[in-house]
């Protein structure tokens, strides 16, 4: 996972990049343009809500953690906020605040906090493939309702009582977790419906986040 994070993140960011990949790259993986679309960009001098950058991270499903600094996590002491991204684990950001302003981005290392290097600016990715915006996740909530009627009412009528309780449970279940935190476990099943899909399309996957040349 780490990896794959860290390939899409390299061909968005640079043009020296050489992917050595297995059949993994044909598998199914977000849209690129949500993946590039939702990053944090944080720069020196520039004006953040502490709380926006936190709301902005949890979007982009970060947890959290103001005790261990990991992978996929951050923390928040006053006005300083750690971010350790999901595509490193040797590596973190500290971004100094006063107010409302960004006022120092380092590089530090997320087990002893030494600082490494100071950065003008720096851009965070999602921790997962599978983000999207506000407006995507209504729209596909829609469509994953109707679906789940369609199914529920086909079990219904094969005398499938027990699969269409489960069916409607799960799915309903997945949908409160969208509604709230935007993502659930086994987001990518619902793929087709964040992408806008017809039934039978290929997926996104690593060979899209390629640049055209």
């Amino acid at each position: 996972d780490k990896l794959r994070l860290r390939a899409t993140c390299s061909l968005l960011e640079r043009e020296d990049v050489i992917i050595v990949s297995s059949v993994s790259c044909i598998y199914g993986l977000g849209m690129p343009e949500y993946y590039k679309e939702m990053k944090l960009n944080l720069e020196v001098g520039s004006t953040f809500r502490r709380d926006d950058i936190l709301l902005h991270l949890v979007e982009l499903q970060y947890e959290r953690n103001d005790y261990e600094l990991s992978r996929s996590h951050f923390r928040v002491r006053g006005d300083i906020l750690e971010i350790v991204p999901a595509y490193e684990d040797e590596l973190a950001y500290r971004i100094e605040l006063f107010g409302d302003e960004i006022e120092r981005i380092r590089e530090v290392d997320p087990l002893t906090g030494r600082a490494r290097r100071e950065l003008k600016k720096v851009s965070i990715y999602p921790g997962s493939h599978h983000v999207t915006p506000e407006d995507v996740r209504h729209s596909a909530i829609d469509t994953i309702q109707k679906e789940l009627k369609e199914r529920a009412a086909f079990f219904k009528k094969e005398n499938l009582l027990v699969e269409e309780q489960r069916i409607r449970q799960r799915t309903r279940y997945d949908i409160e977790m969208i509604k709230e935190i935007g993502y659930c476990k086994g987001v990518e099943n619902y793929s087709r419906h964040f992408s806008n899909r017809k039934e039978g399309d290929a997926p996104a996957c690593l060979l899209n986040y390629f640049p055209e040349d």
